[in-house]
């Protein structure tokens, strides 16, 4: 098979970061895009100067390329996805995969028409401890699963000018108007992954505590975590967070069934701790168990040189063996489990900001479902186009940084 040809969209961390590992399954990467062109420039730099640039989409789009890494704004993927799913071109798309109930439809949509692989670029499911609970998961030593737990938890130091910069570097970005619900899929993928489950229902509560004092923020979220619960097809029940920013930085997984649990030991660097009742543990195995786990995999030297964990890696080699065996992903990466945990993102804020009302998630599969979300449009982000919010991003509506804190932020980043 020939080398594939990959084109990166968007050229800030991610994007590269990506592109290196492709680079490492000698794929070729031979095009980006961005209108930044000091972060298009920087990109150039790391993946060797012979990459074409382009500053618009559409020129961009008519590269002769296999791939394009879909590594724009959060919320405005969906856009550049079809256009890539109306030439064929397969799609390893950043989570999440829709800002939008309607562009969840939309995409389903072009994709039914399309000979396009669509993978959602999520890398957490890869990590060790997360490989490993999949692993006794699928051994079924845990009998029945009824419920599971993801929290990724990542507070920010509010006076890290450096991640301003790198981040959230003007007052309408989308980080700075980010609900706390929306970037659920580092929580929700990996035990999505490792059950098999898929939320069909879902209600939220959020914790409110703002950034206090003369500190440089823009942020128009004062709350800390939103506090995910969904119902899903297999009768379990989870539990998360979406991108929290309570007590320590962590991630953290529990998974129990009917005969034990398997959990990540927060603070230990990935350690596991599988338990069982002491009636019901398998043949030779201890009633509680604290272990690191291994990989177990081929690749594994060049794993531990990725990204993640290691993550960015296995979810890029997951992705070119798609395109190799001519097949989707499995769940939770394909595209329907992508408008899935997007839906679980955009629902749980609704029902958050209605008090905790629940949500059923829709099933774009179905036409009926469609008909219900094509035109629903409420975001709480700005557009790239300057189109305002048209939903709250706070579980406090009114709530907005100081003028102190915006004034701060202006002359840390240098803005006039």
């Amino acid at each position: 098979m020939k080398k594939l040809r990959i084109g990166i969209f968007g050229t800030g961390r991610r994007g590269p970061d990506i592109a290196r590992n492709f680079l490492l399954l000698d794929c070729d990467v031979v095009a980006i895009c961005d209108f930044n062109k000091e972060r298009r420039e920087r990109a150039a730099s790391w993946l060797g100067n012979c990459v074409v640039q382009y500053e618009d989409f559409a020129s961009f789009i008519e590269h002769d390329m296999d791939t394009v890494i879909i590594a724009n704004y959060f919320h405005e993927h969906a856009p550049y996805v079809i256009e890539c799913f109306k030439r064929g071109i397969h799609v390893y798309c950043e989570c999440i995969s829709n800002g939008t109930m309607a562009e969840g439809v939309e995409l389903v949509r072009a994709h039914e028409k399309s000979s396009s692989i669509f993978m959602l670029a999520e890398n957490y499911p890869h990590m060790i401890f997360n490989r490993e609970m999949k692993r006794v998961c699928s051994g079924g030593t845990l009998g029945k699963i009824l419920y599971a737990e993801g929290e990724y938890n990542h507070p920010a130091n509010p006076m890290d000018i450096s991640f301003k910069k790198a981040y959230n570097y003007f007052e309408k970005h989308w980080r700075n108007f980010n609900p706390r619900a929306y970037y659920i899929t580092h929580s929700l993928a990996p035990i999505m992954a490792a059950t098999g489950a898929t939320p069909k229902r879902v209600t939220c509560m959020a914790v409110f505590a703002p950034t206090e004092g003369d500190v440089p923020v823009t942020s128009y979220v004062g709350d800390r975590a939103a506090i995910v619960t969904t119902q899903n097809d297999d009768g379990s029940v989870f539990r998360v967070t979406g991108c929290a920013a309570f007590g320590a930085h962590h991630n953290a997984y529990r998974i129990c069934g009917t005969k034990g649990q398997i959990e990540i030991l927060r603070g230990m660097d990935g350690k596991i701790m599988l338990r069982y009742n002491a009636w019901e543990k398998p043949e030779g195995a201890e009633e509680v168990t604290c272990y690191m786990p291994s990989w177990n995999d081929r690749d594994e030297e060049l794993i531990k040189t990725s990204g993640h964990g290691g993550g960015d890696y296995l979810a890029c080699r997951m992705f070119t063996d798609c395109i190799k065996e001519g097949r989707q992903p499995e769940h939770p990466f394909d595209l329907h489990s992508a408008i899935n945990m997007s839906s679980v993102a955009i629902l749980s804020h609704r029902s958050m900001l209605e008090g905790g009302v629940p949500y059923d998630i829709p099933d774009f599969r179905n036409e009926e479902d469609r008909v219900k979300y094509e035109n629903d449009r409420l975001s709480p982000y700005y557009g790239t186009d300057g189109t305002e919010p048209t939903l709250p991003c706070c579980s406090h509506t009114d709530f907005k940084p100081t003028e102190k804190q915006v004034q701060l932020y202006r002359e840390a980043l240098g803005i006039q």
